[in-house]
């Protein structure tokens, strides 16, 4: 029987979800989508989606045939969410889009979304929760952290380690061998060539500390 896949959050990103959850479904994937849980009731009220919104983040309870996709992209946020319906008894899927490679001997752990194009080469172990977005990727032994969150076009370099928490903005890149402390934050098109503590938030070529990560 396919589950009955529920997408958490219906915003920018899980309007994103949605798609490539199709695309898995077109590639062979046992699921069928149920619809959106959001606490905000009106978020698609002005978009074109066949699905509703099923009910509220904040009290929706899991029937056994649901399976969700955890699709918010704010580590801290995505933590609090995950446990509470964790707590509900929720099982959450892995989306891994058709055109994603993963790698020999990569460990993946669950509710993970991993965009069109990711790359994930060998070696490398991926937390629970972590989102890499379009054409981002890992390059050997490379280690990231629960509910980490690269946004597009990121390129992590071998042997590098991302935090639990952390979240790369685009077109962040990095030196091999790195390590981007828990809870940190680097901006937009960076690039990191020294070890970040955790939970400051750095900017620029090469990235600097700018303060604290929100």
């Amino acid at each position: 029987m396919p589950k009955n896949i529920i997408i958490v959050g219906a915003g920018g990103f899980g309007r994103e979800v949605c798609g490539y959850a199709e695309d898995c479904i077109a590639a062979g994937a046992p699921w069928r989508i149920k619809g959106f849980i959001d606490d905000n009731a009106t978020v698609l009220d002005d978009y074109d989606y066949p699905w509703p919104i099923v009910g509220c983040i904040a009290d929706y309870a899991p029937q056994p045939d649901d399976a969700f996709l955890l699709a918010i992209g704010a580590p801290a946020l995505k933590k609090k969410i995950s446990e509470r319906l964790l707590g509900r008894g929720a099982k959450f899927e892995t989306l891994v889009h058709p055109t994603a490679r993963i790698g020999r001997n990569v460990v993946v752990g669950q509710g993970c979304i991993f965009c069109p194009q990711v790359n994930i080469t060998c070696d490398c172990v991926i937390g629970d929760f972590v989102i890499l977005n379009a054409k981002s990727g890992c390059g050997h032994d490379a280690r990231v952290g629960h509910w980490a969150t690269f946004s597009a076009f990121c390129d992590v370099t071998g042997f590098c380690q991302v935090g639990e928490g952390v979240f790369l903005a685009s077109g962040v890149s990095t030196v091999p061998s790195i390590k981007i402390g828990d809870w940190a934050s680097v901006g937009i098109n960076s690039s990191v060539v020294v070890n970040i503590k955790p939970g400051l938030s750095v900017y620029g070529n090469p990235a600097v500390p700018i303060g604290k990560a929100r």
